[in-house]
């Protein structure tokens, strides 16, 4: 299935679903018109309607084998920043994951959180995954997703 929005196409597996929030433009009373950062949720579970942008609402619905992943885009002001001085996007290994990189510490789990530029846009990834003990199992099946993102 292959989700666009914001700039943002993905093609996802079989047993994924996710959406692209945001982009576009965003009227406020103080800025004028401002640009909508675009924020996609990607998982090999079902994902609930509710749910933050890091995944609160999501996670703690987590087993062993699930993956949640997280593309967060931030303002046109951090481009060029050096936290976000890796150009593409990242792929990842089990060596990456850890049980303290985790928004919310769920029991179990683990995450990894990478910031990275590309085309001229600002992102974070963060991926937890239901089980740190079995995340070499799902690494492959999150690379494929990452794999296939394009930005525009």
């Amino acid at each position: 299935m292959r989700l666009q929005g914001g700039g943002l196409s993905v093609e996802l597996p079989g047993g994924w679903e996710g959406e692209v929030l945001g982009g576009g433009e965003l009227t406020t009373q103080a800025e004028g018109l401002a640009e909508r950062r675009v924020v996609a949720h990607f998982a090999n579970f079902p994902l609930p309607a509710e749910r933050a942008d890091f995944g609160a609402g999501a996670v703690e619905l987590m087993r062993p084998g699930d993956a949640f992943v997280v593309l967060f885009e931030y303002g046109p002001e951090a481009v060029g920043q050096p936290l976000f001085a890796s150009e593409g996007i990242p792929r990842i290994t089990a060596r990456d994951f850890d049980r303290n990189a985790l928004q919310h510490g769920i029991p179990g789990q683990s995450g990894l959180q990478r910031f990275f530029t590309v085309n001229g846009r600002a992102f974070c990834l963060y991926v937890v995954v239901g089980s740190h003990i079995d995340r070499a199992d799902v690494i492959p099946q999150i690379n494929q997703v990452l794999e296939s993102v394009v930005v525009g």
